[in-house]
């Protein structure tokens, strides 16, 4: 299996199952979607942020169809001015590449420093996928069995609304 074998041992270890799906590299929405035709599970859109500091470190999660109003999400966090983080800030809080974010990447957050949104329309979901940390591979879990992974991570997230 492509993938993060962290990954695969913490989700066996949490005796989660998940479906795996191997295709070529989809390093973006518009890629991704060729795959997922045929996989019944909701597909997110995963964005990493930063905040003007430097100092603050974010994850969002939403359906990937949405779009994320971003200065909405800034006045949420009055934390000023949010934008992408670097691929060096991506690689040291999730351990990712760009093209690969996933909230699988939170594995390699031992500080617990990147916080996480998701917004509220994904808890209508019973199956959810994400990359296993590349892009070269989806996986779908339960809704309940993801829930219970991001408890495990010890990361804070919250269900926040994100208009489109």
């Amino acid at each position: 299996m492509n993938g993060d074998p962290k990954l695969y041992q913490l989700l066996n270890d949490l005796n989660i199952s998940f479906e795996y799906y191997e295709h070529p590299p989809a390093p973006t929405i518009e890629e991704a979607r060729l795959y997922w035709k045929d996989l019944e599970a909701t597909h997110c859109k995963n964005l990493f942020f930063r905040n003007h500091k430097g100092n603050k470190h974010y994850l969002v999660i939403l359906e990937h169809t949405r779009q994320l109003d971003i200065h909405d999400l800034e006045k949420r966090l009055k934390q000023g001015k949010i934008s992408f983080a670097s691929e060096n800030r991506m690689h040291k809080y999730l351990g990712l590449k760009p093209g690969s974010v996933s909230p699988f990447g939170l594995i390699h957050d031992h500080s617990h420093h990147v916080h996480v949104f998701f917004d509220i329309n994904l808890q209508k979901s019973s199956k959810i996928s994400f990359h296993p940390n590349i892009n070269t591979a989806s996986l779908v879990i339960t809704f309940p069995d993801f829930m219970r992974f991001m408890q495990e991570t010890g990361n804070n997230f919250e269900f926040i609304e994100l208009y489109d």
